[in-house]
């Protein structure tokens, strides 16, 4: 079986999947950010949401990229977590 960065290479051939691949990079490093976060503090899904009003679902939808969530419930993720949201354009 081949390893991922060999699979990622020959994917990232493809210039569709590389400007695919760029353009959801962003999202992917936040939640990468988000989930080494709550793990840092030893916290459950089910114990994140219960810290900020809402189900464990909620979590597990922005964990999983299946949601779109709002700049509101960043900052109460982040804040919930000792974080800080910072959003820039560049």
């Amino acid at each position: 079986m081949e390893n991922w960065k060999t699979v990622k290479k020959e994917l990232l051939k493809d210039k569709e999947v590389a400007r695919e691949y760029e353009r959801l990079k962003p999202r992917y490093a936040l939640i990468s950010q988000l989930i080494g976060a709550r793990i840092k503090k030893g916290l459950t899904q089910a114990q994140l949401a219960k810290k900020i009003g809402t189900r464990q679902s909620a979590i597990a939808r922005v964990e999983g990229g299946n949601s779109n969530p709002s700049i509101a419930f960043l900052e109460k993720l982040t804040q919930a977590l000792g974080s800080k949201l910072i959003i820039q354009v560049r």
